[in-house]
């Protein structure tokens, strides 16, 4: 029997203790129940190498429907959140020249994110802070379906961000705890 690695232990806990818990993402808990999420731990830690591993995870989602969108976890090589960012950007333009525009899209979680324009310190930066930095790959007709069945789906951002500001929040004090790296 094998040892999961403690990044994708800790990327578990911080999607049901926070994401789904608080309902940052209103369409997790439903996927994390059908067990349709998977969570890759990339072996990469170079941004050659992460590019790569982005394609072997679209192409997996490809052959699998059943999996509704994957977390894949970059433990190595993109601390840095500039670092990070050269990678989401990377990985963005290499998404579109493959095809899969329209089929696939990236979300992006770092444990030090920070929206642009926005201090370092805001608790809305929460919403987007993870205990390992990843890029979240979703399929498009998945989203778009639960968006069409969402009462609000533009209002989930700024509800999520005065959540995350409330002086006491439970749901920041969830996410901070969640992204403390053992």
């Amino acid at each position: 029997m094998s040892i999961e690695p403690s990044s994708l232990r800790q990327t578990r806990a911080w999607v049901e203790s926070f994401v789904v818990a608080h309902d940052i993402c209103p369409f997790a808990g439903r996927e994390m129940r059908r067990d349709a999420i998977r969570y890759a731990v990339a072996e990469a830690s170079d941004l050659e190498g992460l590019l790569h591993e982005l394609v072997a995870e679209c192409r997996h989602l490809d052959a699998h429907a059943d999996i509704a969108t994957t977390l894949l976890i970059a433990p190595a090589g993109m601390d840095d959140f500039d670092v990070y960012l050269d990678w989401l950007e990377l990985a963005e333009r290499l998404m579109e020249a493959l095809g899969y525009v329209g089929i696939y899209q990236l979300a992006s979680f770092h444990p030090d994110y920070v929206f642009e324009g926005v201090e370092a310190t805001d608790p809305a930066n929460a919403t987007n802070r993870s205990p390992w930095p990843m890029l979240h790959i979703l399929r498009e007709a998945e989203l778009e379906r639960a968006i069409a069945n969402h009462a609000d789906p533009e209002g989930i951002p700024e509800r999520n961000m005065a959540r995350l500001r409330e002086p006491g929040s439970a749901a920041l004090a969830a996410g901070l705890a969640a992204c403390r790296v053992e």
